[in-house]
């Protein structure tokens, strides 16, 4: 680590929690980020400042002059780029020190499972249930943590899945998949500070994953109701039965 890494980082290496080891490792760690939007903005650039070495940005989408109240990573005059070209540039300008890649196609099959399969850490940024589904059969079977996060209107809600460890449920466990579609923000809206908040969150999920320290959402989900700034939790349990992630011989009975 050089002098202008130890001065950029400062403010995380005086933290005994981080330190300079704990840097080094958010150096070497590779993210997978899936969705560019009002989630994945913020949780990329976050994740960027703080020194993740390797951010992979996953999305087929372009930028749209209604994304620009809530998707920071894009500018106006990224309407028309991709938003994962336009989020590798912010991501660049903001820490050269970091490599961030770019996915511009849908994350599908294969490809999913190789990139999944590379990755440290996954964070689902995404907004419909087709993808969120993959992504979390993706992590189970390569047993890589994931993080999950969704805003819509004024209410947000951010989980942890650690397959393999500590017995944790998994996506499906949470969410059954009966073809009924998510709401997003392009039919319910959403306030923009929401999807900041939940993206924020995000990155710090992640972070705490890839330096092993406090606890993390695995089991619990996290509740926020921006009109009366509540915050609540749930917790949840592995099912047994579940598709995805089940031990239970019966659950495919």
């Amino acid at each position: 680590m050089n002098d202008n890494q130890l001065l950029r980082y400062s403010r995380q290496i005086m933290l005994p929690q981080c330190d300079i080891e704990g840097q080094q490792k958010l150096q070497n760690a590779k993210i997978l980020i899936v969705g560019a939007g009002g989630l994945g903005s913020p949780a990329a650039m976050y994740l960027a400042a703080a020194g993740v070495g390797q951010i992979i940005i996953a999305d087929h989408d372009t930028v749209d002059l209604s994304n620009l109240q809530r998707q920071i990573a894009h500018r106006n005059e990224d309407i028309g780029l991709n938003k994962a070209i336009s989020t590798a540039q912010t991501l660049n300008a903001l820490n050269p020190d970091i490599f961030a890649g770019v996915i511009k196609q849908k994350l599908l099959g294969d490809e999913l499972e190789t990139e999944v399969k590379k990755a440290d850490v996954v964070l689902d940024c995404s907004d419909n249930f087709t993808t969120r589904f993959a992504v979390n059969s993706a992590c189970v079977t390569f047993k890589k943590p994931l993080v999950s996060g969704a805003a819509i209107r004024f209410e947000g809600q951010v989980s942890v899945f650690t397959p393999g460890l500590n017995d944790s449920p998994c996506y499906n466990c949470l969410y059954t998949n009966d073809g009924n579609e998510l709401q997003n923000c392009a039919t319910n809206g959403v306030i923009a500070p929401i999807t900041g908040i939940v993206g924020s969150i995000q990155a710090l999920e992640a972070i705490k994953l890839i330096l092993a320290i406090g606890k993390t959402l695995t089991g619990r989900l996290l509740l926020l109701d921006g009109m009366t700034m509540e915050w609540n939790t749930m917790k949840f349990r592995k099912n047994p039965r579940c598709p995805t992630c089940g031990n239970d011989n019966s659950a495919n009975a």
